[in-house]
């Protein structure tokens, strides 16, 4: 019996069976991705308003510098504690006018007293005072940022005369916030604005009327710092700054 000779000839196999699965999962991807944008912007245009981020940022130069200081004198009485800070006191002030600081700018606090109470071997308080310790405070408030902040650099000079003069961290701030809040947040509105335009304009739609704004906490930070906070930053350790103002506005989309 006559054999079937295609029966014992096998089929030539598919020559590219894997391009073919790879095309077919790329069309159904780009459908499914078609669907998915297409139902994106059909809900854009049915919920009629849309919610965009805008921010503002300025570099800021400190104009305005508060630089703090003390000295302290500690005496087995008050009259001795008094004459030593006195002297401390006047050549505090002699270094100060050298340096060419205005009286009116130096502001020299009531003298903390504060006793010194005896103790026993086993840390007990005794009820007697074997020693005073008076501290004299002084603060400057200046418009001059850089030249305080020099003064506040080479003041060791008096720790090096043995003064026992204690120098704070000057702090920096920026006096024109007021004002410069205010163009910063419609610097922030025109950023939200010009985003809220580029994502409807991929539906054909355009934004229409403001319907809610809202502001958050301006970030005053060193220069290119990252650092943010919920209740707002307010960096009074560097000179240089950075400002940034952040707003949310709700658009209608037409």
């Amino acid at each position: 019996m006559l054999s079937d000779p295609n029966a014992s000839t096998p089929r030539p196999a598919s020559p590219f069976p894997q391009l073919f699965s790879g095309m077919l999962a790329l069309s159904i991807a780009l459908v499914g991705s078609a669907f998915l944008a297409g139902n994106a912007l059909r809900s854009l245009r049915s919920n009629d308003i849309l919610t965009v981020i805008g921010s503002s940022t300025r570099p800021i130069r400190a104009d305005f510098v508060i630089w703090r200081s003390s000295v302290s004198s500690q005496q087995t009485t008050l009259p001795l504690a008094y004459q030593e800070l006195k002297r401390y006191n006047e050549r505090v002030r002699a270094y100060l006018k050298s340096k060419n600081i205005p009286d009116d700018a130096i502001v020299v606090s009531a003298i903390e007293t504060q006793p010194i109470p005896e103790t026993n071997s086993n840390g007990v308080q005794t009820g007697k005072t074997i020693a005073y310790r008076l501290i004299q405070r002084f603060e400057i408030r200046s418009k001059d940022v850089d030249g305080i902040s020099a003064i506040a650099r080479s003041s060791t000079d008096l720790i090096n005369e043995g003064i026992p003069f204690t120098s704070e961290p000057a702090e920096y701030l920026y006096t024109q916030l007021s004002q410069l809040r205010v163009e910063m947040i419609s610097e922030a509105t025109k950023d939200a604005k010009a985003r809220g335009d580029a994502i409807v304009n991929v539906s054909g739609s355009r934004l229409g009327t403001i319907r809610k704004a809202e502001t958050d906490v301006f970030q005053i930070t060193a220069r290119y710092s990252t650092e943010v906070s919920n209740s707002g930053s307010y960096n009074t350790t560097s000179i240089d700054k950075d400002i940034r103002a952040v707003v949310a506005i709700t658009f209608a989309v037409e």
